[in-house]
């Protein structure tokens, strides 16, 4: 079932060869991105960190921008684990327009089934190239069955990655357009500089689109546009070709509408 490995040594940390990945999972779901899903071998050290299962790498797959990893309404028979790239989580509106209501980063796990063969009521989309560890929900049920460390974890990622879309909705409901922008550049930012503590970053690339931002805040092109420029005017924050760069983290937070105590206790989500 382990293609190789018990369930204690995929969940174990890794001392040898990777698995042969000629008997990896296809993509769960044959789509019109099936040909995009191509196998990864030799992934450098560094993903492993955001592994949730150390072991097993016979998943691991590679995903083109504006790919889907899954769709609304898809049975996967598998989890994704992001081990590299953004990916949008969104759902879709009954006049078709789309609801970005959260942004995963490595470390993340998603398309996690509410029960057995139960429909996925979200999609998600590569915005960079991906690469994600696809695990077999047969897998990962032997091993939260044997493993309670992964258990826990799985439990606190998806708790994390909970609370923040939480978070993202609150902001879209209770916040003007300029709050709700700079609520999203600051969240980003907080939680892309959390993946390396004690560096002091200030400028960072966001893979997204003045379009794409608007899907995640509710707002137009056009709002974005005004609100992105009065920010740079007013010398918070600078958005251009895809890289943040923040000019003034305090007014920042201010605009934002976020108690700063609270600001700095996202430096603590590790990785999202």
């Amino acid at each position: 079932m382990f293609q190789g490995l018990t369930a204690q040594e995929a969940a174990r940390p890794s001392g040898g060869p990777l698995d042969d990945l000629s008997r990896c999972p296809k993509r769960p779901n044959d789509g019109a991105d099936s040909e995009a899903w191509a196998p990864v071998i030799g992934l450098p050290p560094s993903t492993d960190a955001y592994r949730l299962l150390p072991r097993f790498r016979t998943g691991d797959r590679r995903m083109s921008v504006g790919r889907d990893l899954f769709r609304i309404g898809e049975t996967s028979k598998s989890i994704f684990n992001l081990l590299s790239g953004w990916v949008a989580i969104y759902t879709l509106l009954e006049d078709g327009r789309r609801q970005i209501v959260h942004f995963a980063l490595p470390g993340a796990v998603m398309g996690v089934p509410t029960s057995n063969g139960a429909k996925i009521s979200y999609g998600a989309q590569a915005l960079t190239e991906v690469v994600v560890s696809v695990i077999p929900n047969t897998v990962l049920t032997t091993v939260l069955k044997d493993d309670p460390e992964v258990s826990m974890r799985l439990v606190r990622t998806l708790a994390r990655d909970t609370s923040i879309a939480y978070d993202h909705m609150t902001s879209i409901g209770r916040r003007t357009a300029r709050e709700r922008v700079a609520y999203l550049l600051l969240e980003l930012f907080t939680r892309h500089r959390a993946q390396w503590p004690g560096n002091r970053i200030e400028e960072m690339v966001i893979p997204l689109t003045q379009e794409q931002i608007g899907d995640a805040t509710g707002l137009t092109f056009v709002h974005v546009n005004r609100v992105l420029s009065t920010l740079r005017k007013d010398k918070i924050v600078h958005f251009h070709y895809r890289r943040l760069r923040i000019l003034d983290p305090d007014r920042l937070i201010e605009v934002a509408g976020v108690d700063p105590q609270t600001a700095m206790s996202w430096f603590e989500r590790r990785s999202t």
